[in-house]
């Protein structure tokens, strides 16, 4: 049984009850990552705890995959993918381009997605067949710009330091093609994809919940979503989200010849 926008709606609020009072007050920040700098924060564990409870409760033989805590039936046809605040360096530096990622999977298949920002107001969704933003300027359908080549696209990356030394190559041969190149803003980058204001965002190093509610925000406002061959984008990795078929063909072909 898949759940309805009505209960995203219910998750989100959870989330945002529980980040949006604790951002932008200096709050505690955990280094996961002995070898690097990987920060979690209690806004993060606490946010996904309120989603957590929600599902367990309406949706009991449902999986889910978090980042925050243990897994639970990876293996059920049903699974919620949940990044309870992508974009913890944002958050921890006051900028509002942080979001709370929801997703939920069908027989592996990323097919219905929210990205939340609370201090902003918006929320963009997929229902399973459309792509809506609903925010402070009202609501209304997503749909991508039809951006066809590379010489005409914006770019969105994280940060250039994300790439490994080969990927980091691959990288730049796109960049330099591409019209306009920015860096930042995480999950935001791919909601405005999503909303027709960016072409393409390309990145390496994903999780799982890093792109489990962005697919289908992407694929069902006619975007394109996969991994630099060219595959599912559901286990993360290198990934690349185009506004057309025929920007996401080329892009590809890029990579591959880098």
């Amino acid at each position: 049984m898949r759940p309805d926008r009505a209960f995203f709606d219910r998750l989100a609020d959870s989330a945002r009850g529980e980040t949006l009072p604790r951002f932008r007050t200096g709050l505690d920040v955990v280094n996961k990552d002995a070898g690097g700098y990987d920060p979690v924060t209690e806004g993060d564990r606490a946010a996904e705890t309120a989603i957590r409870a929600l599902i367990e409760a309406e949706f009991p033989d449902h999986g889910i995959l978090g980042e925050e805590h243990e897994n639970v039936g990876l293996e059920r046809s049903s699974l919620w993918v949940i990044d309870p605040i992508d974009g913890t360096r944002a958050f921890i530096s006051g900028l509002p381009t942080w979001g709370t990622l929801i997703g939920f999977r069908e027989n592996g298949r990323s097919v219905m997605g929210m990205m939340d920002q609370p201090f902003t107001g918006e929320r963009y969704f997929a229902d399973g067949k459309a792509s809506w933003y609903r925010g402070p300027d009202g609501e209304r359908q997503l749909a991508t710009r039809a951006c066809k080549s590379l010489s005409d696209a914006i770019l969105f990356t994280t940060s250039p330091d994300i790439f490994e030394p080969e990927d980091k190559r691959c990288f730049e041969a796109v960049r330099g093609k591409a019209r306009l190149t920015r860096y930042g803003v995480d999950c935001y980058a791919y909601a405005l994809l999503a909303a027709g204001f960016v072409d393409l965002v390309i990145e390496t190093g994903l999780k799982p919940y890093d792109v489990g509610a962005l697919i289908p925000i992407i694929e069902q406002a006619g975007g394109v979503f996969t991994t630099w061959d060219g595959g599912p984008a559901e286990q993360g990795g290198a990934v690349v989200a185009a506004s057309s078929r025929a920007l996401h063909e080329e892009v590809i072909a890029f990579l591959q010849a880098s």
